[in-house]
């Protein structure tokens, strides 16, 4: 591979978080940095008891659902990050990249973390293996980690490969968790997964408010392509992971309900990009057991709860659905074509 010229700079500006330009960079790195958490804090061997109910095959699903998170989270701190740093417009932006990056690999690192309490050494030698080879799950990670990669790639492109991981795809994996927490069951385990909801909407909306301003300096014909190129590109990233979810869940019966699920929040992607919904799936729709699993009375995933129980770091105020109302500061000035 040629190696590009490297040009010296002569300047180099110090980052000023008293003037910043857009002021969601300022309201995110806040509520990131309130929320942060390590997995170490969490008791996943008080889950042990729990564990040794479950039979083999559903041990296989829990297992191989972390395995496949293992692996996404890995092209998101690695690959994904480093790509959407590359479109930055203001060093504060970068500032929030690097948090998040940083969060991506505490995730990844998590589910090491529950395979060294739960499982074997020769265990945890397997889903690795499997991740490493399985084909639907490979599919998807190499279709989000190409865009990503491909240095030609429309930056817009990128942001929405990154929405749909963060809201979408690890989906199918979080259902699993959820679905124990609603039985009262592996609660350690699904605080450490709740954590990582409460980063993961974060991010994706965040990611999603910065595609949206991108398309601002979009053409009406631009923007239409990209809106089908996104369309086909959901289409194309389902209709693998209905072949996963089936690789998961068929043995433990809950396949169908795992697909609703993953339907809804592909709408919450969409919804995130500033677009329609694509599938008729709802909240409604969900398995209420893993709805309940994902709102609870003492801590929410949603955008703006607390850490988590163990994780109360004061009051944080919410932002509202105004606080994106950012103006376009080339808003009635004529647009030049791109076509």
């Amino acid at each position: 591979m040629k190696l590009e010229e490297f040009k010296p700079v002569n300047h180099y500006d110090a980052i000023n978080w008293n003037e910043v330009s857009d002021m969601i960079d300022k309201a995110t790195w806040e509520k990131l940095t309130e929320q942060f958490w390590l997995d170490t804090r969490v008791p996943v061997a008080n889950d042990m008891d729990d564990w040794r109910e479950l039979d083999d095959d559903h041990q296989w699903t829990v297992g191989h659902v972390f395995g496949g998170l293992t692996l996404l989270d890995t092209v998101q701190s690695e690959a994904g990050l480093t790509a959407l740093k590359e479109d930055v417009k203001t060093p504060h932006e970068t500032a929030v990249l690097n948090n998040i990056q940083f969060m991506e690999s505490v995730h990844a690192k998590s589910y090491s973390t529950i395979f060294s309490t739960l499982n074997t050494p020769d265990q945890i030698k397997e889903i690795f293996e499997w991740s490493d080879t399985e084909e639907y799950l490979q599919n998807k990670a190499v279709k989000i980690a190409n865009m990503y990669l491909d240095p030609s790639q429309d930056p817009l492109k990128k942001k929405v490969a990154n929405v749909f991981l963060e809201t979408f795809l690890f989906y199918s994996g979080f259902y699993t968790p959820l679905y124990y927490l609603g039985h009262n069951k592996l609660n350690n385990v699904a605080e450490i997964i709740k954590l990582i909801l409460r980063d993961e909407s974060v991010h994706g909306t965040y990611i999603g408010y910065k595609f949206q301003v991108g398309m601002r300096d979009r053409t009406e014909k631009q923007q239409q392509d990209m809106k089908d190129w996104m369309y086909n590109f959901l289409y194309e990233l389902y209709d693998n992971e209905e072949k996963y979810t089936h690789l998961l869940y068929d043995q433990v019966g809950w396949t169908d309900d795992v697909l609703t699920f993953i339907r809804y929040n592909a709408n919450k992607a969409l919804m995130n990009l500033g677009q329609d919904p694509l599938f008729p799936d709802t909240a409604s729709d969900v398995n209420p057991v893993v709805m309940n699993g994902i709102s609870t009375s003492t801590s929410n995933h949603d955008f703006f709860s607390q850490v988590g129980n163990g994780y109360r770091m004061g009051a944080v105020e919410a932002m509202s659905d105004s606080d994106y109302d950012v103006k376009d500061p080339n808003a009635g000035k004529d647009k030049n074509s791109r076509d």
